[in-house]
């Protein structure tokens, strides 16, 4: 009988080792893919220019922000439009603050400290930023500084002022 079992177990095992010695394989490549667009995003900090005395004439300035986060590679530039509540009588560029649904406080927005360049979109006198060519994403936050400006002397009723101005970011 052990005899018998040992046949068994060997005969299993020739088996095993044949269905081995026969087997075949085949190999194929799988492709793998993704497309990334390019993408963006922005947030701003406010223009915050405090109390305004137009009796000191004085001008008084204050920087905001616009932050730009874009996909590696992602090249993009930022426009600024006229605002909520730009002059439509006279020149494009006046951007005004509102108070009291009838009082204006005319300011201007810069790309540059020096307050030479106005930001906007583009249209009637205004740049956008960059200028020339186009910003570069890497994937961080890249914040670019925005430069306000009262003039002096204005005089306007005393309330407080707002405007609202959107950064549009055109990207590719």
């Amino acid at each position: 009988m052990l005899m018998n079992t040992r046949y068994k177990v060997l005969a299993a095992l020739l088996t095993f080792w044949a269905n081995t010695a026969i087997a075949a394989t085949a190999t194929a490549n799988l492709s793998v893919t993704a497309t990334v667009s390019g993408a963006c995003s922005v947030t701003t900090s406010p223009v915050a220019f405090g109390a305004y005395n137009p009796l000191s004439g004085s001008l008084l300035d204050a920087t905001g922000a616009v932050t730009v986060t874009c996909t590696s590679g992602t090249t993009y530039s930022i426009a600024l439009d006229a605002g909520a509540n730009a002059s439509t009588t006279s020149d494009a560029n006046t951007r005004r603050m509102l108070a009291n649904t009838s009082d204006f406080l005319p300011y201007a927005l810069y790309l540059d400290s020096g307050h030479t360049t106005i930001w906007g979109d583009g249209l009637n006198g205004t740049s956008v930023n960059p200028t020339s060519s186009t910003f570069t994403g890497d994937g961080t936050a890249q914040g670019r500084t925005v430069y306000g400006r009262i003039a002096a002397g204005q005089n306007v009723a005393p309330g407080t002022y707002s405007d609202t101005v959107v950064a549009t970011i055109t990207y590719n």
